[in-house]
């Protein structure tokens, strides 16, 4: 049974895609080989690299002399892992994968498809004693949980270099489910957010003079990190007024 799906460059059909089962192996690389991928570059080497089919995941095997390959997971918002030139069978989690090799001053990409991952109920199963505490106590109904959503929005839909909105920008974008949002609101929500995920101390154990620098980029990267705010939460800025968030 077929387990993963390559997804050449610029693969126009289904007919186009190389599906392996578990065990199964394709080369790919600048040299044509049979049932390989071929990938027509001057920067890719001949013998670029392996992968090998896993059941619910796949291996990569990097066989460039110098080049450090990126597998980037497309919905995990800069999620990625790196492989090293020579490593061997580097297990790559994600359902979906983006293999992106650096060729002589360009970004090759490929996809790869692990779409058997399988999931199990994670609900408590009548266990007694007391419920976990949870890791993160956020509202998504709150507007804190807004302003969280708006600073991720841009990594979320894929942006990863640009820089983080501005308070001005968020403004702007919380406006139609918050009409009377301002800046000072937006700064006191992520103070307020700072606190709540224990990025910064509380007023009454702070040090005289601590500041917290970054507290935009600290707040995204912990919130993706641990998905903390998901692509879907993004429908909240745009609900209807009379969703609006409180």
């Amino acid at each position: 049974m077929y387990s993963v799906i390559v997804v050449p460059p610029e693969c126009g059909q289904v007919n186009d895609q190389v599906r392996i089962a578990t065990g199964d192996r394709i080369a790919f690389g600048r040299a044509e080989t049979d049932g390989g991928l071929t990938i027509a570059h001057a920067g890719v080497p001949r013998v670029a690299g392996e992968i090998e089919a896993h059941r619910t995941f796949w291996l990569l095997s990097n066989l460039s002399e110098d080049q450090t390959y990126v597998v980037e997971n497309p919905e995990g918002a800069g999620e990625h892992i790196k492989v090293t030139p020579g490593r061997l069978d580097a297990p790559v989690p994600f359902e979906f994968s983006r293999v992106v090799l650096p060729a002589a001053g360009d970004l090759l990409a490929f996809d790869v498809w692990a779409p058997r991952h399988a999931f199990r109920s994670v609900a408590r199963q009548g266990l007694s004693g007391a419920l976990t505490a949870p890791a993160f106590a956020l509202d998504r109904t709150k507007r804190y949980f807004a302003v969280l959503a708006a600073l991720c929005e841009p990594r979320l839909r894929g942006e990863l270099h640009v820089p983080l909105p501005a308070v001005e920008q968020l403004v702007e974008r919380l406006r139609p489910t918050w009409p009377t949002v301002s800046r000072s609101s937006v700064y006191w929500n992520i103070d307020y957010l700072a606190l709540k995920l224990r990025l910064r101390p509380g007023p009454d154990t702070a040090e005289p003079g601590q500041r917290v620098n970054g507290k935009k980029e600290s707040l995204v990267s912990l919130a993706l990190r641990f998905d903390l705010v998901l692509e879907d939460d993004l429908a909240m800025l745009t609900a209807a007024p009379s969703e609006m968030v409180r």
